[in-house]
């Protein structure tokens, strides 16, 4: 029985591809070291898999930025604007991925979306009517050519056509039936040339196939994969899927000539009982995902090996893999030297699950010695249960979960409260993290600093901060988060039952890393949290400051969650400890107080039979017990990052916020027609710029956004605001950027006779 992986991480162990691609961004390396790293890097991971023990190594699944964007540039699917740039191959890739403003033009970045039910974000690739698919690029042969050269026969990994397509965006008239052929017939010119360089298989990714699926669906992947397949040039493909079951597509999949089917049994619910019921071909070999690429703690053996046993009850040839790539997990656990063995023999990384696969083949092959071991891990406890916090939840009633008076209610008592002019503007949190501010976290870490010098640093950031925005004339402020390290990390730091970690960070987009904390027990709040800097902050202005939370469902969402607790339950115990956070932070004067709830729509199943079954019945309410008991004049505001929120409008409207801010910007502010055909209630501020992009947007750019925004919505219901927080801009961006916003917005609000 073979070992493989469907994807391994690449932006280095110690995050070597994110600095180096920085440093090309401010020209201090040039495009051939930062390829001398990106080969340093993928031979580092050939090597890592080889010594491990694992049979069948992809390539291909490096990427600088985004796989899919590879695919794209790969296949010429490249919008004419990047093209009239008249930049290198490689800045008109980054130009898609992050915009660009300079001598040659001025463009905004490709929309960016959610990758399924992750946090990693992938670039929306963009078809118009004069789109010319066709193989252009030579990415995933030079890394094939790579690895065999360097003594390494791979399987090289591309992102389907079928995904492109339902992932893709169209522009003009066109759709993507329209692009089917053109596209088998790049994809057959890929396997021919693959081929002809002596690979043996090709990997070719289909997560799209997890989602429902339409007979309309179904025909256009038959129509894409019945000529590609009478047209392999001698290559074997493997179709691998991921973060769900086949259920729709199953007898299509095996209909077809695929040598190869990998299928997710770690989050495909149905997987197991679909080919118990239907069986396996024989000719086919079942790549079989059992270890979960997704979460980071070690397998109990006997539970894979009882999985094996069943899923070989049915198929012939079977190969161990893991359930999607190890992009989503740290690299590994030898770089946590600080955290105590105690944790870590509970937890597996990217390198560790290697070693899984490879424990399970031997164990199968005989070695009980191994399982015996493993068996006695788990058969110990692992921690203490905090009896309080369990028995609060399960004493949780309805009345818990809703806030009183009604919405219209509060908005009539909170704008006597607050009087805000027409439009108000905010950011959503937090200001540019600064070398300065983050040597100083740093020098306190490491105790350089006292506790006193370090907590007068970011006071005088935050008086900084305040002036600014006063200066500007910002409406509702923020205190910029400067003691923060990131917005979920910095909560479990505060809160009892997480584990947290020095090294084990995880791609999120392009150079942007986070580093989820463990939730290991159960969780309670101990203390007060953001109140000090809070109403430090707010006994600098007269203007309202608003507190700055993050919500229970991204703090589960973005961390890696227990697997022996229900979500649902392990949810309500965060909710609890921000609840009394909100609390606290509303008895000291905070009246606007934001709940961020970035990754709400992260973790929504795919299928929409599941969505509130599975998820929206608890996610919904763990929200609202954050808000329920707070006065009717204190503003709740909430905030989402990118996802496709349009067809769960109605839950998030019950969400039951007073003000909530989108990422708009980056997809064309499409969710503003969602918003006005549903009567969406919550007031609400769709980005009017994208953060994520060095571009400065002009005063006349956002005031274009803001008139289409007030085309769309009601007046009294809009906020102005960007998109996201602004940690990860500097000032030289931050700064013209937030004064073009407000300035924008006074002189939309003189043309509607709201300003003088």
């Amino acid at each position: 029985m073979k070992t493989t992986v469907v994807g391994y991480p690449r932006i280095g162990s110690h995050r070597e591809l994110k600095f180096a691609i920085q440093k090309y961004f401010k020209n201090t390396i040039s495009a051939e070291e930062l390829a001398h790293t990106a080969s340093e890097l993928r031979h580092a991971n050939w090597q890592t898999l080889s010594n491990a023990g694992i049979d069948e190594i992809p390539s291909g699944d490096f990427s600088y930025y985004d796989l899919t964007l590879d695919t794209a540039a790969l296949l010429n699917i490249v919008p004419k604007r990047y093209r009239e740039l008249n930049l290198s191959s490689l800045d008109e890739y980054f130009a898609q991925a992050r915009g660009y403003q300079g001598e040659n033009g001025d463009v905004k970045a490709l929309s960016m979306k959610k990758w399924f039910n992750t946090n990693y974000h992938y670039l929306v690739t963009e078809f118009d009517d004069d789109t010319d698919v066709k193989l252009v690029g030579s990415k995933i042969f030079d890394e094939y050519q790579e690895a065999k050269d360097a003594g390494y026969q791979t399987r090289p990994t591309i992102i389907g056509p079928y995904t492109l397509i339902k992932n893709g965006r169209f522009t003009g008239q066109k759709q993507g039936t329209d692009f089917a052929a053109a596209l088998t017939a790049a994809y057959e010119d890929v396997l021919a040339k693959l081929a002809d360089q002596g690979a043996e298989w090709i990997q070719i990714d289909e997560p799209a196939l997890v989602k429902d699926q339409t007979a309309a669906d179904l025909d256009l992947f038959e129509a894409i994969y019945g000529p590609l397949l009478n047209a392999k040039h001698g290559l074997k493909v493997l179709l691998q899927t991921y973060f769900g079951d086949v259920r729709d597509s199953y007898d299509v999949l095996t209909s077809l000539d695929f040598d190869g089917i990998g299928l997710d049994f770690i989050e495909g619910a149905e997987t197991l009982d679909i080919i118990k019921q239907h069986g396996f071909p024989a000719d086919k070999i079942l790549y079989a995902g059992v270890i979960n690429g997704k979460n980071i703690w070690k397998a109990h053996y006997q539970d894979k090996l009882n999985l094996i046993n069943q899923i070989t009850d049915v198929a012939d040839q079977v190969a161990l893999s893991t359930s999607c790539s190890l992009l989503h997990v740290p690299y590994t656990l030898a770089n946590e030297p600080q955290l105590d063995e105690k944790y870590k023999k509970y937890l597996a990384f990217a390198e560790e699950k290697l070693s899984e696969l490879v424990d399970l083949k031997k164990i199968l092959a005989g070695d009980t010695a191994l399982l015996d071991a493993n068996e006695t891990l788990f058969n110990t406890p692992r921690y203490v249960e905090n009896e309080a916090i369990t028995k609060q939840v399960a004493s949780l009633k309805e009345s818990d979960f809703h806030r009183q008076p009604s919405f219209e209610e509060r908005a009539k008592i909170q704008k006597e409260e607050f009087n805000l002019p027409k439009l108000p503007t905010t950011t959503i949190g937090s200001f540019p993290q600064t070398r300065e501010v983050k040597r100083n976290r740093a020098k306190f870490k490491k105790g350089e600093i006292t506790k006193e010098q370090y907590d007068q640093f970011n006071k005088d950031q935050i008086k900084e901060c305040i002036e600014f925005q006063e200066k500007i004339g910002i409406d509702v402020l923020v205190h910029g988060e400067f003691e923060r390290n990131d917005m979920v990390e910095y909560f479990g730091e505060k809160l009892d039952g997480f584990l947290f970690t020095s090294n084990a960070w995880v791609q999120s987009y392009g150079t942007r890393c986070v580093k989820p904390p463990i939730i290991w027990g159960d969780v309670s709040r101990n203390q007060p949290i953001t109140v000090a800097e809070s109403v430090y902050a707010q006994s600098l202005t007269d203007k309202p400051v608003k507190g700055m939370l993050t919500g229970p469902v991204t703090i589960l969402n973005w961390s890696f969650p227990r697997e022996d607790l229900p979500l649902k339950e392990s949810t309500y115990q965060i909710a609890l400890a921000i609840q009394a956070e909100v609390l606290d932070l509303e008895k000291h004067g905070i009246k606007i107080i934001q709940i961020d709830e970035a990754a709400l729509r992260e973790n929504l199943p795919l299928r929409q039979s599941d969505w509130y079954s599975k998820y929206l019945d608890w996610a919904i309410p763990a929200f609202r017990l954050v808000h329920s008991k707070v006065e009717p004049s204190t503003q709740i505001h909430t905030h989402m990052c990118y996802s496709e929120f349009g067809d769960i409008i109605d839950a998030i409207d019950d969400m039951d916020a007073d003000v909530i801010s989108f990422e708009a910007s980056r997809a064309d502010l499409t969710l503003l027609d969602t918003l006005q055909e549903d009567k969406f209630k919550t007031h609400v501020g769709p980005g009017v710029y994208d953060i994520h992009s060095p571009r400065v947007p002009s005063e006349d750019e956002i005031k274009t956004t803001i008139e289409k925004i007030v085309n769309k919505i009601p007046l009294d219901n809009i906020w102005i605001n960007p998109d996201c927080g602004l940690k990860t801009r500097g000032n030289k961006e931050t700064t013209p950027s937030l004064i073009h916003l407000v300035d924008a917005t006074k002189e939309v609000r003189r043309e509607l006779a709201y300003e003088n």
